[in-house]
Protein backbone atom coordinates (compact mmCIF):
# COMPACT_ATOMS: atom_id res chain seq x y z
CA UNK A 1 0.00 0.00 0.00
CA UNK A 2 2.98 2.56 -0.09
CA UNK A 3 3.61 2.82 -3.80
CA UNK A 4 0.98 4.45 -6.33
CA UNK A 5 1.05 0.84 -8.16
CA UNK A 6 0.28 -1.03 -5.23
CA UNK A 7 -2.76 1.10 -5.20
CA UNK A 8 -4.46 0.28 -8.40
CA UNK A 9 -6.96 -2.14 -9.96
CA UNK A 10 -7.77 -3.47 -13.06
CA UNK A 11 -11.17 -4.19 -14.51
CA UNK A 12 -11.81 -6.44 -13.27
CA UNK A 13 -11.16 -5.80 -9.74
CA UNK A 14 -13.35 -2.92 -10.19
CA UNK A 15 -15.69 -5.38 -12.00
CA UNK A 16 -15.71 -7.31 -8.73
CA UNK A 17 -16.11 -4.73 -6.81
CA UNK A 18 -19.37 -3.87 -8.33
CA UNK A 19 -20.72 -7.54 -8.20
CA UNK A 20 -19.56 -7.95 -4.83
CA UNK A 21 -21.14 -4.52 -3.20
CA UNK A 22 -24.71 -5.60 -5.47
CA UNK A 23 -25.01 -9.60 -4.80
CA UNK A 24 -25.22 -9.98 -1.21
CA UNK A 25 -28.40 -10.07 1.09
CA UNK A 26 -30.90 -8.58 -1.21
CA UNK A 27 -30.67 -11.34 -3.66
CA UNK A 28 -31.35 -14.58 -1.22
CA UNK A 29 -34.62 -12.56 0.34
CA UNK A 30 -36.05 -12.31 -3.39
CA UNK A 31 -38.86 -14.65 -3.78
CA UNK A 32 -40.41 -13.70 -0.20
CA UNK A 33 -39.84 -10.53 -0.88
CA UNK A 34 -41.75 -10.51 -4.75
CA UNK A 35 -43.95 -12.78 -3.64
CA UNK A 36 -45.05 -10.69 -1.18
CA UNK A 37 -45.76 -7.86 -3.29
CA UNK A 38 -46.94 -9.30 -6.94
CA UNK A 39 -46.94 -12.34 -9.16
CA UNK A 40 -44.57 -12.99 -12.11
CA UNK A 41 -46.22 -10.29 -14.43
CA UNK A 42 -45.67 -7.66 -12.24
CA UNK A 43 -42.24 -9.00 -11.56
CA UNK A 44 -41.46 -8.91 -14.76
CA UNK A 45 -42.90 -5.28 -15.14
CA UNK A 46 -40.83 -3.90 -12.04
CA UNK A 47 -37.70 -6.00 -13.54
CA UNK A 48 -38.43 -4.01 -17.03
CA UNK A 49 -38.60 -0.94 -15.00
CA UNK A 50 -35.74 -1.18 -12.69
CA UNK A 51 -33.44 -2.58 -15.34
CA UNK A 52 -34.11 0.52 -17.84
CA UNK A 53 -33.83 2.93 -14.81
CA UNK A 54 -30.68 1.47 -13.65
CA UNK A 55 -29.31 0.88 -16.81
CA UNK A 56 -29.39 4.62 -17.76
CA UNK A 57 -28.24 5.55 -14.41
CA UNK A 58 -25.56 2.99 -15.14
CA UNK A 59 -24.86 4.88 -18.36
CA UNK A 60 -24.28 8.20 -16.19
CA UNK A 61 -21.74 7.07 -13.83
CA UNK A 62 -20.22 5.83 -17.26
CA UNK A 63 -20.51 9.36 -18.60
CA UNK A 64 -19.66 11.35 -16.10
CA UNK A 65 -16.38 9.47 -15.22
CA UNK A 66 -14.91 10.23 -18.75
CA UNK A 67 -16.67 13.53 -18.72
CA UNK A 68 -15.21 14.70 -15.05
CA UNK A 69 -12.47 12.34 -14.66
CA UNK A 70 -10.81 14.67 -12.19
CA UNK A 71 -14.26 13.87 -9.77
CA UNK A 72 -12.82 10.66 -7.65
CA UNK A 73 -15.59 8.85 -5.38
CA UNK A 74 -18.12 9.40 -8.06
CA UNK A 75 -21.50 9.66 -5.94
CA UNK A 76 -20.10 12.52 -3.48
CA UNK A 77 -18.63 14.35 -5.97
CA UNK A 78 -20.72 14.66 -8.66
CA UNK A 79 -23.55 15.94 -6.36
CA UNK A 80 -20.46 18.70 -5.28
CA UNK A 81 -20.22 19.41 -7.95
CA UNK A 82 -23.42 20.03 -9.10
CA UNK A 83 -25.42 21.33 -6.18
CA UNK A 84 -23.07 22.86 -3.97
CA UNK A 85 -21.61 21.90 -0.57
CA UNK A 86 -24.41 20.62 1.74
CA UNK A 87 -26.52 18.50 -0.97
CA UNK A 88 -22.43 17.04 -1.61
CA UNK A 89 -22.81 16.73 2.21
CA UNK A 90 -26.05 15.14 2.00
CA UNK A 91 -25.00 12.64 -0.91
CA UNK A 92 -22.11 11.74 0.89
CA UNK A 93 -24.22 11.33 4.99
CA UNK A 94 -27.06 9.29 2.49
CA UNK A 95 -24.96 7.38 0.77
CA UNK A 96 -22.83 6.63 4.09
CA UNK A 97 -25.65 5.81 5.98
CA UNK A 98 -27.24 3.29 2.83
CA UNK A 99 -24.01 1.33 3.81
CA UNK A 100 -23.98 1.47 7.23
CA UNK A 101 -27.73 -0.22 7.36
CA UNK A 102 -26.73 -2.26 4.70
CA UNK A 103 -24.32 -4.12 6.49
CA UNK A 104 -26.61 -4.44 9.61
CA UNK A 105 -29.09 -6.17 7.22
CA UNK A 106 -26.47 -8.74 6.24
CA UNK A 107 -25.40 -9.11 10.46
CA UNK A 108 -29.47 -9.91 10.46
CA UNK A 109 -29.42 -12.65 7.49
CA UNK A 110 -26.66 -14.37 8.64
CA UNK A 111 -27.67 -14.84 11.69
CA UNK A 112 -31.81 -15.55 10.61
CA UNK A 113 -30.11 -17.98 8.37
CA UNK A 114 -27.93 -19.45 10.93
CA UNK A 115 -31.50 -19.60 12.97
CA UNK A 116 -32.48 -22.44 10.66
CA UNK A 117 -30.05 -25.06 12.21
CA UNK A 118 -29.40 -22.92 15.83
CA UNK A 119 -32.65 -22.09 17.32
CA UNK A 120 -30.71 -19.49 19.79
CA UNK A 121 -30.42 -17.02 16.61
CA UNK A 122 -34.26 -16.64 15.80
CA UNK A 123 -34.58 -14.54 13.01
CA UNK A 124 -30.81 -12.62 13.73
CA UNK A 125 -32.33 -10.10 16.36
CA UNK A 126 -31.88 -12.26 19.21
CA UNK A 127 -29.31 -11.42 22.02
CA UNK A 128 -27.10 -14.61 21.06
CA UNK A 129 -27.29 -13.43 17.43
CA UNK A 130 -26.10 -9.85 18.04
CA UNK A 131 -22.98 -11.06 20.24
CA UNK A 132 -21.65 -13.13 17.42
CA UNK A 133 -22.77 -10.23 14.91
CA UNK A 134 -20.27 -8.22 17.19
CA UNK A 135 -17.39 -10.34 16.91
CA UNK A 136 -17.56 -10.70 13.49
CA UNK A 137 -18.09 -7.15 12.77
CA UNK A 138 -14.55 -6.11 14.75
CA UNK A 139 -12.59 -9.25 13.23
CA UNK A 140 -13.24 -7.91 9.81
CA UNK A 141 -12.71 -4.37 10.77
CA UNK A 142 -9.43 -5.48 12.14
CA UNK A 143 -8.55 -7.55 8.48
CA UNK A 144 -9.05 -4.20 6.53
CA UNK A 145 -6.86 -1.78 9.14
CA UNK A 146 -4.05 -4.20 7.60
CA UNK A 147 -4.61 -2.81 3.89
CA UNK A 148 -7.55 -1.84 1.42
CA UNK A 149 -5.91 -3.39 -1.16
CA UNK A 150 -5.37 -6.62 0.97
CA UNK A 151 -9.40 -6.47 1.60
CA UNK A 152 -10.14 -5.87 -2.08
CA UNK A 153 -8.45 -8.89 -3.52
CA UNK A 154 -10.26 -10.88 -1.06
CA UNK A 155 -13.62 -9.64 -2.57
CA UNK A 156 -12.62 -10.83 -5.69
CA UNK A 157 -12.06 -13.87 -4.77
CA UNK A 158 -15.52 -13.98 -2.54
CA UNK A 159 -17.30 -12.50 -5.65
CA UNK A 160 -16.62 -15.78 -7.83
CA UNK A 161 -17.09 -18.11 -5.18
CA UNK A 162 -20.47 -16.52 -4.30
CA UNK A 163 -21.78 -16.31 -7.54
CA UNK A 164 -21.36 -20.49 -8.32
CA UNK A 165 -24.34 -21.55 -5.56
CA UNK A 166 -26.64 -18.56 -7.45
CA UNK A 167 -26.02 -20.43 -10.74
CA UNK A 168 -26.73 -23.90 -9.25
CA UNK A 169 -30.32 -22.51 -7.22
CA UNK A 170 -31.20 -21.20 -11.04
CA UNK A 171 -30.37 -24.81 -13.13
CA UNK A 172 -32.35 -26.84 -9.88
CA UNK A 173 -35.10 -24.39 -10.18
CA UNK A 174 -35.86 -24.05 -13.43
CA UNK A 175 -35.83 -28.13 -13.80
CA UNK A 176 -38.27 -28.09 -10.86
CA UNK A 177 -40.41 -25.48 -12.60
CA UNK A 178 -44.02 -25.88 -12.82
CA UNK A 179 -46.41 -24.07 -15.42
CA UNK A 180 -49.60 -24.83 -13.50
CA UNK A 181 -48.54 -23.32 -10.47
CA UNK A 182 -46.80 -20.21 -12.49
CA UNK A 183 -49.87 -19.78 -14.44
CA UNK A 184 -52.09 -19.55 -10.70
CA UNK A 185 -49.28 -16.74 -9.70
CA UNK A 186 -49.10 -15.18 -12.76
CA UNK A 187 -51.62 -12.10 -12.04
CA UNK A 188 -50.73 -11.70 -8.34
CA UNK A 189 -54.63 -12.14 -7.08
CA UNK A 190 -57.96 -12.39 -8.44
CA UNK A 191 -57.95 -8.62 -9.09
CA UNK A 192 -56.79 -8.36 -12.87
CA UNK A 193 -56.58 -4.62 -13.24
CA UNK A 194 -54.24 -2.16 -14.49
CA UNK A 195 -54.32 0.07 -10.60
CA UNK A 196 -54.07 -3.47 -9.32
CA UNK A 197 -50.79 -4.34 -10.66
CA UNK A 198 -49.39 -0.79 -10.74
CA UNK A 199 -49.32 -1.34 -6.84
CA UNK A 200 -47.98 -4.73 -7.07
CA UNK A 201 -45.44 -3.19 -9.09
CA UNK A 202 -45.30 0.10 -6.83
CA UNK A 203 -44.69 -2.29 -3.94
CA UNK A 204 -41.13 -4.08 -4.96
CA UNK A 205 -39.64 -0.61 -6.10
CA UNK A 206 -37.36 -0.51 -2.28
CA UNK A 207 -36.61 -4.28 -3.30
CA UNK A 208 -35.34 -3.67 -6.33
CA UNK A 209 -33.44 -0.15 -5.19
CA UNK A 210 -31.85 -2.47 -2.34
CA UNK A 211 -30.84 -4.99 -4.84
CA UNK A 212 -29.16 -2.75 -7.13
CA UNK A 213 -27.49 -0.62 -4.68
CA UNK A 214 -23.43 -0.91 -5.15
CA UNK A 215 -23.74 -0.12 -9.18
CA UNK A 216 -21.70 2.82 -8.19
CA UNK A 217 -19.01 0.75 -6.76
CA UNK A 218 -16.62 1.18 -9.47
CA UNK A 219 -17.19 5.09 -9.50
CA UNK A 220 -16.70 4.90 -5.78
CA UNK A 221 -13.14 3.70 -5.75
CA UNK A 222 -12.39 5.47 -9.59
CA UNK A 223 -9.48 7.03 -7.93
CA UNK A 224 -7.75 3.42 -7.24
CA UNK A 225 -8.15 2.35 -11.13
CA UNK A 226 -5.47 1.48 -13.44
CA UNK A 227 -7.27 3.71 -16.45
CA UNK A 228 -10.27 5.64 -15.94
CA UNK A 229 -12.20 4.38 -18.98
CA UNK A 230 -12.50 0.98 -16.86
CA UNK A 231 -14.65 2.68 -14.32
CA UNK A 232 -17.81 2.97 -16.64
CA UNK A 233 -16.85 -0.41 -18.75
CA UNK A 234 -16.96 -2.16 -14.86
CA UNK A 235 -19.80 -0.47 -13.80
CA UNK A 236 -21.51 -1.49 -17.28
CA UNK A 237 -20.43 -5.33 -16.94
CA UNK A 238 -21.63 -5.61 -13.37
CA UNK A 239 -24.83 -4.02 -13.67
CA UNK A 240 -25.57 -6.37 -16.57
CA UNK A 241 -24.38 -9.90 -15.12
CA UNK A 242 -26.15 -8.68 -11.65
CA UNK A 243 -29.66 -8.24 -13.81
CA UNK A 244 -29.56 -11.15 -15.40
CA UNK A 245 -29.23 -13.29 -12.12
CA UNK A 246 -31.94 -11.51 -10.17
CA UNK A 247 -34.36 -12.11 -13.02
CA UNK A 248 -33.51 -16.22 -12.83
CA UNK A 249 -33.66 -16.01 -9.47
CA UNK A 250 -37.15 -14.15 -9.05
CA UNK A 251 -39.16 -15.42 -11.80
CA UNK A 252 -39.21 -19.46 -11.63
CA UNK A 253 -39.81 -19.19 -8.20
CA UNK A 254 -43.21 -18.50 -8.81
CA UNK A 255 -42.95 -21.87 -10.99
CA UNK A 256 -42.43 -23.96 -7.42
CA UNK A 257 -44.47 -22.58 -4.82
CA UNK A 258 -48.10 -20.72 -4.68
CA UNK A 259 -47.99 -17.27 -3.43
CA UNK A 260 -49.35 -17.23 -0.16
CA UNK A 261 -46.28 -19.75 0.42
CA UNK A 262 -43.37 -17.89 -0.74
CA UNK A 263 -44.76 -14.71 1.44
CA UNK A 264 -44.65 -17.49 4.52
CA UNK A 265 -40.86 -18.46 3.53
CA UNK A 266 -38.40 -17.01 6.18
CA UNK A 267 -35.28 -15.73 5.32
CA UNK A 268 -33.47 -16.66 3.10
CA UNK A 269 -36.28 -17.34 1.12
CA UNK A 270 -33.57 -18.89 -1.82
CA UNK A 271 -33.32 -21.95 0.73
CA UNK A 272 -37.26 -22.30 0.99
CA UNK A 273 -38.01 -22.70 -2.69
CA UNK A 274 -34.66 -24.93 -3.54
CA UNK A 275 -36.01 -26.56 -0.61
CA UNK A 276 -39.26 -27.17 -2.19
CA UNK A 277 -37.60 -28.70 -5.52
CA UNK A 278 -34.46 -30.83 -4.07
CA UNK A 279 -35.31 -31.36 -0.03
CA UNK A 280 -33.79 -30.46 2.95
CA UNK A 281 -30.19 -30.36 1.75
CA UNK A 282 -31.17 -27.39 -0.49
CA UNK A 283 -32.02 -25.32 2.24
CA UNK A 284 -28.70 -26.18 3.33
CA UNK A 285 -26.65 -25.38 0.07
CA UNK A 286 -28.30 -21.84 -0.12
CA UNK A 287 -27.63 -21.11 3.59
CA UNK A 288 -23.91 -21.99 2.44
CA UNK A 289 -23.98 -19.85 -0.08
CA UNK A 290 -25.50 -16.74 1.31
CA UNK A 291 -22.85 -16.56 3.94
CA UNK A 292 -20.17 -16.44 1.50
CA UNK A 293 -22.40 -14.16 -0.53
CA UNK A 294 -23.21 -12.01 2.43
CA UNK A 295 -19.41 -12.15 3.83
CA UNK A 296 -17.95 -10.97 0.39
CA UNK A 297 -20.69 -7.84 -0.03
CA UNK A 298 -20.21 -6.85 3.80
CA UNK A 299 -16.53 -6.23 2.98
CA UNK A 300 -17.02 -4.38 -0.46
CA UNK A 301 -19.60 -1.92 1.60
CA UNK A 302 -17.25 -1.44 4.46
CA UNK A 303 -14.73 -0.38 2.03
CA UNK A 304 -17.32 1.87 0.33
CA UNK A 305 -18.65 3.50 3.96
CA UNK A 306 -15.09 4.14 4.97
CA UNK A 307 -13.89 5.67 1.19
CA UNK A 308 -17.10 8.21 1.12
CA UNK A 309 -16.29 9.61 4.34
CA UNK A 310 -12.52 9.66 4.00
CA UNK A 311 -13.06 11.22 0.67
CA UNK A 312 -15.46 13.83 1.64
CA UNK A 313 -13.50 15.04 4.60
CA UNK A 314 -10.29 15.60 1.94
CA UNK A 315 -12.89 17.51 -0.02
CA UNK A 316 -13.29 18.85 2.72
CA UNK A 317 -17.38 18.36 3.66
CA UNK A 318 -16.73 16.20 6.26
CA UNK A 319 -14.96 16.89 9.69
CA UNK A 320 -10.90 16.52 9.32
CA UNK A 321 -10.57 13.59 11.71
CA UNK A 322 -11.65 11.58 8.95
CA UNK A 323 -9.18 12.14 6.34
CA UNK A 324 -6.42 10.07 8.52
CA UNK A 325 -5.16 7.00 7.36
CA UNK A 326 -2.95 4.74 9.06
CA UNK A 327 0.34 3.27 7.62
CA UNK A 328 -1.62 0.83 5.42
CA UNK A 329 -3.02 3.77 3.46
CA UNK A 330 -6.88 2.77 5.49
CA UNK A 331 -8.97 5.44 6.25
CA UNK A 332 -9.16 4.50 9.53
CA UNK A 333 -10.99 7.13 11.10
CA UNK A 334 -13.75 6.66 8.56
CA UNK A 335 -13.37 2.76 9.13
CA UNK A 336 -14.18 3.32 13.41
CA UNK A 337 -16.57 5.83 12.63
CA UNK A 338 -18.50 3.95 10.24
CA UNK A 339 -18.11 0.09 12.27
CA UNK A 340 -19.22 1.78 15.89
CA UNK A 341 -22.30 3.22 14.02
CA UNK A 342 -23.10 -0.51 12.71
CA UNK A 343 -22.16 -1.62 16.25
CA UNK A 344 -25.21 0.74 17.45
CA UNK A 345 -27.69 -0.19 15.07
CA UNK A 346 -26.59 -4.07 15.31
CA UNK A 347 -27.47 -3.23 19.46
CA UNK A 348 -31.08 -1.43 18.17
CA UNK A 349 -32.10 -4.51 15.77
CA UNK A 350 -33.03 -6.33 19.24
CA UNK A 351 -36.42 -3.67 19.15
CA UNK A 352 -36.97 -4.26 15.88
CA UNK A 353 -40.28 -6.18 15.10
CA UNK A 354 -38.87 -7.02 11.12
CA UNK A 355 -35.49 -6.06 11.24
CA UNK A 356 -34.36 -7.28 8.24
CA UNK A 357 -37.26 -5.56 6.20
CA UNK A 358 -36.11 -2.60 8.03
CA UNK A 359 -33.02 -1.99 7.71
CA UNK A 360 -33.29 -3.35 3.19
CA UNK A 361 -36.08 -0.53 3.03
CA UNK A 362 -34.53 1.90 5.24
CA UNK A 363 -31.24 1.00 2.73
CA UNK A 364 -32.99 1.73 -0.24
CA UNK A 365 -34.96 4.93 1.00
CA UNK A 366 -31.29 6.44 2.00
CA UNK A 367 -29.80 5.68 -1.23
CA UNK A 368 -32.36 7.76 -3.16
CA UNK A 369 -31.57 11.14 -2.41
CA UNK A 370 -27.91 10.56 -3.85
CA UNK A 371 -28.90 8.62 -6.74
CA UNK A 372 -31.28 11.29 -7.42
CA UNK A 373 -28.08 14.02 -7.47
CA UNK A 374 -26.13 11.85 -9.79
CA UNK A 375 -28.85 11.48 -12.52
CA UNK A 376 -29.75 15.31 -12.29
CA UNK A 377 -25.97 15.80 -12.76
CA UNK A 378 -25.38 14.26 -15.25
CA UNK A 379 -28.74 16.14 -16.86
CA UNK A 380 -27.34 18.90 -16.13
CA UNK A 381 -23.86 18.65 -17.73
CA UNK A 382 -26.13 17.52 -20.93
CA UNK A 383 -28.32 20.45 -20.69
CA UNK A 384 -26.06 23.36 -20.33
CA UNK A 385 -23.10 21.65 -22.95
CA UNK A 386 -20.26 21.78 -20.51
CA UNK A 387 -17.89 19.27 -21.65
CA UNK A 388 -19.57 18.09 -24.76
CA UNK A 389 -18.23 21.45 -27.23
CA UNK A 390 -17.04 18.86 -29.35
CA UNK A 391 -19.74 16.06 -29.16
CA UNK A 392 -23.03 17.20 -30.31
CA UNK A 393 -24.02 13.32 -31.01
CA UNK A 394 -22.63 12.32 -27.56
CA UNK A 395 -24.95 15.26 -25.89
CA UNK A 396 -27.96 14.28 -27.41
CA UNK A 397 -28.17 10.58 -26.41
CA UNK A 398 -26.44 11.72 -22.51
CA UNK A 399 -29.13 14.28 -22.37
CA UNK A 400 -32.17 11.05 -23.30
CA UNK A 401 -29.75 8.75 -20.79
CA UNK A 402 -29.67 11.41 -17.73
CA UNK A 403 -33.11 12.20 -18.57
CA UNK A 404 -34.63 9.16 -17.96
CA UNK A 405 -32.41 8.14 -15.00
CA UNK A 406 -33.60 11.43 -13.53
CA UNK A 407 -37.45 10.82 -13.69
CA UNK A 408 -36.85 6.87 -12.40
CA UNK A 409 -34.92 8.69 -9.32
CA UNK A 410 -37.97 10.96 -8.80
CA UNK A 411 -40.18 7.90 -9.06
CA UNK A 412 -38.24 6.08 -6.58
CA UNK A 413 -38.59 9.17 -4.19
CA UNK A 414 -42.25 9.01 -5.08
CA UNK A 415 -42.76 5.33 -4.70
CA UNK A 416 -41.01 5.17 -1.00
CA UNK A 417 -43.72 5.52 1.43
CA UNK A 418 -44.15 8.78 3.92
CA UNK A 419 -43.02 6.36 6.53
CA UNK A 420 -39.71 5.90 4.76
CA UNK A 421 -38.53 9.31 3.85
CA UNK A 422 -39.47 10.52 7.44
CA UNK A 423 -36.73 7.67 8.95
CA UNK A 424 -34.51 9.06 5.94
CA UNK A 425 -34.91 12.76 7.57
CA UNK A 426 -34.31 11.09 11.06
CA UNK A 427 -30.33 10.83 9.35
CA UNK A 428 -30.10 13.66 7.50
CA UNK A 429 -31.29 16.28 10.13
CA UNK A 430 -28.89 15.41 12.82
CA UNK A 431 -26.32 13.88 10.83
CA UNK A 432 -25.94 17.81 9.59
CA UNK A 433 -24.29 18.11 12.77
CA UNK A 434 -21.02 16.77 10.75
CA UNK A 435 -21.61 19.27 8.10
CA UNK A 436 -21.47 22.36 10.72
CA UNK A 437 -18.30 20.70 11.91
CA UNK A 438 -16.63 20.25 8.98
CA UNK A 439 -17.74 24.51 7.74
CA UNK A 440 -16.63 25.59 11.24
CA UNK A 441 -13.13 24.13 11.85
CA UNK A 442 -12.35 26.04 8.33
CA UNK A 443 -13.82 28.76 9.04
CA UNK A 444 -16.68 28.72 6.46
CA UNK A 445 -19.94 30.13 6.56
CA UNK A 446 -22.56 27.16 7.13
CA UNK A 447 -24.98 27.60 5.21
CA UNK A 448 -26.38 29.68 1.71
CA UNK A 449 -29.73 30.77 2.08
CA UNK A 450 -31.12 27.95 -0.20
CA UNK A 451 -29.27 25.57 1.75
CA UNK A 452 -30.75 26.81 5.05
CA UNK A 453 -34.05 25.68 3.83
CA UNK A 454 -33.04 22.07 2.97
CA UNK A 455 -31.67 21.73 6.33
CA UNK A 456 -35.20 23.03 7.78
CA UNK A 457 -37.24 20.58 5.98
CA UNK A 458 -34.91 17.84 6.67
CA UNK A 459 -34.90 18.98 10.33
CA UNK A 460 -38.56 19.04 10.54
CA UNK A 461 -38.65 15.67 9.27
CA UNK A 462 -36.90 14.25 12.16
CA UNK A 463 -38.62 15.85 14.66
CA UNK A 464 -41.99 14.85 13.13
CA UNK A 465 -40.12 11.04 12.41
CA UNK A 466 -39.19 10.80 15.98
CA UNK A 467 -42.29 11.79 17.17
CA UNK A 468 -43.73 9.32 15.41
CA UNK A 469 -41.61 6.99 16.69
CA UNK A 470 -42.23 7.70 20.38
CA UNK A 471 -45.63 8.28 20.00
CA UNK A 472 -46.29 4.83 18.56
CA UNK A 473 -47.49 7.04 14.78
CA UNK A 474 -44.87 4.82 13.47
CA UNK A 475 -44.00 1.40 14.04
CA UNK A 476 -40.46 -0.27 13.84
Amino acid sequence: MNSAVQQKFSIWTLTAMVVGSMVGAGIFSLPQAFGRETGPFGALIAWAIAGVGMLMLAFVFQTLSLRKPDLDAGVYAYAKAGFGNYLGFLSALGYWSAAVLGNVSYFVLIKSTLGLFFPVFGDGNTVAAIVISSMLLWIVHSLILRGVKEAAAINTVVTYAKIIPIFLFIVFVIYGFSADIFTANFWGGEDVSVGSVASQVRGTMLVTVFVFVGIEGASVYSRYARNRGDVGVATLLGFLGVLCLLVLVTTPSYGIMLRPELTALRNPSMAGVLEAVVGPWGAKFVSFGLLISVAGAYLSWVLLAAEILFTASHHQTMPRFLAHKNKHGVPSSALWLTNIVVQVFLVLTLFAQQAFRLALELTSSMILIPYLLVAAYGFKLAWSGESYENAPAARRVDFARAAIALVYTAGLIYAASAKHLLLSAAIYGPGTILFVMARKERGQRVFTPVEMGIFVVAALGAVAAIYGIVAGLIAV
